[in-house]
């Protein structure tokens, strides 16, 4: 078993089919939606975690492919430039998983940590200077 990342961007003519259902349903895989925004007025898009055996997951793209969605695999929704962060740690108080923290005590440099980042974006209300964004 192996788990990927993916977003799938949704234009309107795709927004109220059944596609995530397919993808437990049809492919035997386990999803874990972060982030949606899907509805039947406008585009939407879904921040998830599919799990499965990679012949499995290998065909469920296939099957993604076959409807008009973009799916953007591996890459994290949320956003660090480290270059505009004012090393304040506003963030920090507020990211649950510890993806951004202090990293050098004694300059008050702060890091981010992909892997730990689960996309709450709550980092994103408290950063004054815009260093932490969303993808969508």
């Amino acid at each position: 078993m192996i788990t990927k990342k993916i977003y799938l961007y949704f234009p309107k003519s795709e927004t109220e089919k059944p596609i995530v259902y397919q993808l437990v349903k049809q492919f035997d895989l386990i999803v874990n939606i972060f982030r949606a925004k899907v509805t039947s007025e406008e585009e939407g898009y879904l921040s998830l975690e599919v799990t499965g055996t990679q012949e499995n997951i290998d065909r469920a793209f296939g099957f993604l492919g076959t409807f008009d969605v973009d799916i953007h695999a591996g890459n994290k929704g949320m956003l660090w430039d480290a270059g505009r962060c004012g090393q304040c740690g506003a963030c920090v108080v507020h990211c649950p998983t510890g993806a951004l923290s202090i990293i050098d005590r004694a300059t008050r440099t702060i890091g981010f940590c992909e892997e730990n980042c689960i996309e709450c974006l709550a980092c994103v209300a408290a950063c004054p200077f815009g260093a932490c964004s969303s993808n969508f």
